[in-house]
């Protein structure tokens, strides 16, 4: 099985932490984002991983060196020559492959940190494709027939991601992108098995949206599917949701290789800790960190050679590789850049 993974995206909302390097080979906890991804595909059967790649694909690509090794599953890096969107990403990817693409494929979004039952989603798909016509529509191709379906997960706050309604036979009746309303409902989990045949709806060269031109289309037709899948899924868009992911997996709500120093806590060997420093879970310390003396660390990820001053205090942040938290400042949900020295704050200066 094929799967063809969107990480062309530039990954703004986290910045500064994407300033030089793409969101899926961001580290988290010990490894790039986009490893997690591969090795719960690898596990669900695939064999082949595409990557289709936009902002600075060299860097993933050095990110995910020996990744082929690890996982079990061969990568393939096709770079988009502009921004195409998510659908427009696919048909690349696809034009990429040529003949070696399968009838059958799935296309993922590469930015989520999930342990998601794939495996269901491709039964519900040729299950779909056995389904029993809908009616002729005047106007419309109305197959009823699934070319493709959409793995659905159920949140209570909808209103950030694309909210899906379905029929208790599986069709999907309403796919609305995003609509800001916050309300429960199963949204689109960014996993999709689809036929080759959806690559005719998409313009080639163009940028196009798979949520907003596609599917709409492929619902209005019956041609679009929905399963539910539940279990684990986070979408790391967003500096808090990247807290959110790295406390995942520090305990062990997915299934993955990483290896917590305890439960909650990620302390690299080769980070050190001076006299009085204390590290309070949740929270990861990557190679070369230092914390200095009587300082301590809560709810935060330090990553590679970051260094935090005697006496401070760093607490629900993210320190991106080389930021440094010099003596005595007391640092609250904040997201410093690579290399950043984050000032020493007094009151008065507030």
């Amino acid at each position: 099985m094929q799967a063809i993974v969107l990480v062309g995206g530039e990954g703004t909302r986290l910045r500064p932490l994407t300033e030089t390097v793409p969101k899926p080979a961001l580290t988290l906890v010990d490894r790039p984002l986009l490893a997690y991804t591969i090795e719960w595909l690898a596990r669900h059967g695939v064999s082949e991983v595409v990557l289709a790649c936009g902002f600075k694909p060299d860097v993933l690509r050095e990110a995910l060196a020996g990744e082929e090794e690890r996982a079990g599953t061969k990568i393939r890096y096709v770079a988009e020559p502009a921004p195409l969107g998510t659908a427009g990403g696919i048909r690349f990817a696809a034009e990429a492959l040529g003949g070696e693409l399968d009838e059958r494929f799935l296309a993922l979004n590469g930015d989520v940190l999930t342990d998601l039952d794939l495996s269901a989603l491709l039964p519900a798909h040729a299950e779909s494709r056995s389904a029993v016509p809908l009616p002729q529509i005047t106007g419309e191709k109305n197959s009823g027939v699934g070319v493709a379906t959409i793995g659905v997960h159920p949140v209570e706050d909808s209103s950030a991601y694309g909210l899906v309604r379905c029929g208790e036979d599986g069709r999907v009746l309403e796919f609305l992108e995003k609509t800001g309303r916050r309300e429960p409902g199963e949204i689109n989990a960014g996993m999709y098995a689809l036929e080759r045949s959806v690559l005719d709806l998409i313009p080639p060269g163009e940028n196009v949206s798979i949520e907003r031109d596609v599917f709409p289309r492929l619902a209005a037709s019956g041609d679009l599917h929905g399963v539910r899948l539940d279990g684990y899924w986070t979408d790391v868009g967003t500096p808090e949701r990247y807290l959110e992911a790295s406390w995942g997996v520090l305990y062990g709500r997915i299934e993955t290789r990483v290896s917590p120093t305890v439960p909650g806590l990620y302390l690299d060997p080769d980070a050190r800790l001076e006299e009085g420093a204390t590290i309070v879970p949740p929270a990861v310390v990557g190679p070369g960190c230092r914390i200095g003396a009587g300082a301590e660390v809560r709810e935060s990820v330090l990553l590679a050679g970051c260094a935090v001053g005697a006496g401070a205090r760093v607490s629900g942040s993210i320190l991106a590789p080389g930021a440094e938290v010099v003596a005595g400042v007391e640092l609250d949900g904040a997201v410093a850049a690579p290399d950043e020295r984050v000032p020493v704050q007094t009151n008065d200066a507030r």
